[in-house]
């Protein structure tokens, strides 16, 4: 009954996998039933003929006859075959190269993969897909060559190979999870584009001259005012020129200014802190997560890098 189990698994997976792969690359996917329910009618199939073949138990007394015909070949077909392992395998390896066709287009109408961050699902993909595949290959050896003599005895080790890949998925996707995979694409007209553009050299230079990332409580009203423009044409300004939001544009700058500060002698009687306050973070909480985010160090590291 366990092996049972993990073969009705098996029917559902491929089609589990393909929803998790599209719903972590499409921007606000939704899971409809009428529209993808097709995609479950295998496992309903095979759960109504699996269940219909083990009913035949009841009406078999050591003949032939006293089966219909089709309980009879079915019986054969599904319990003396590699069927279900080779159709639930066949599954698997089907929606894996699907998914794996959907990574590899990378360009939408509204927006487009980061290659980059696509790295670890497609190597997921390849384990799955190797597996389905030697799985194919060791039940048609075995059945071709040796009389499907070892049925009973490696299919517990197929089906904990695919345990382990199930929450070697769930341990690196939770991990994942918030990663931006995708990023929107945008068509600024003329006009507007050399706006945005004006505006992202006013934030720049603002940034230089006047040093605004030192205030801790800078934010984007006040920012927008020092340059004389809407803070809502300073949010885009920010997200289609400059590829940034707010926060991490000004944080940006202070950590270029603490850097500035580290290499002067004069500063080496300061802690790290306080010269992190001194460019204007307002806190050691905040200050840690900028640094990580924006470098991908630790805050300790910045002064090993100098």
């Amino acid at each position: 009954m366990f092996y049972h189990i993990f073969l009705e698994y098996n029917w559902i997976y491929g089609p589990l996998v393909y929803f998790f792969v599209k719903a972590y690359v499409t921007p606000d996917y939704t899971f409809s039933f009428k529209k993808n329910g097709v995609h479950f009618i295998p496992v309903i199939i095979e759960f109504v003929f699996s269940n219909f073949i083990k009913t035949q138990n009841f009406f078999w007394d050591g003949t032939k006859e006293s089966l219909t015909w089709f309980g009879y070949w079915g019986y054969v077909v599904w319990m003396h075959y590699p069927t279900q392992y080779l159709i639930s395998a066949g599954i698997v390896l089907f929606y894996t190269l699907r998914s794996e066709k959907l990574l590899k287009q990378t360009e939408f109408k509204t927006y487009s993969l980061l290659k980059e961050k696509l790295k670890w699902i497609k190597t997921f993909l390849l384990v799955l897909k190797l597996y389905a595949i030697l799985l194919i290959a060791v039940v048609c050896i075995d059945f071709f060559f040796f009389d499907y003599a070892f049925n009973r005895s490696y299919h517990y080790i197929i089906f904990v190979g695919l345990a382990v890949i199930t929450y070697g998925l769930g341990v690196i996707g939770f991990s994942k999870k918030n990663d931006v995979v995708f990023q929107y694409k945008v068509v600024l007209d003329d006009a507007e584009s050399i706006q945005l553009k004006s505006i992202a050299e006013k934030l720049n230079t603002v940034m230089v001259e006047e040093k605004l990332f030192r205030q801790p409580d800078l934010n984007l009203i006040t920012l927008a005012n020092a340059i004389n423009e809407k803070s809502y044409l300073v949010t885009k300004s920010l997200k289609y020129i400059l590829n940034s939001k707010f926060t991490d544009f000004v944080n940006s700058y202070r950590i270029e200014e603490l850097k500035s500060l580290l290499k002067e002698p004069k500063n080496n009687q300061f802690t790290l802190l306080a010269l992190a306050f001194e460019v204007g973070f307002n806190s050691k909480a905040s200050f840690n997560r900028a640094v990580k985010k924006l470098t991908g160090k630790s805050p300790s590291d910045l002064k090993n890098d100098l």
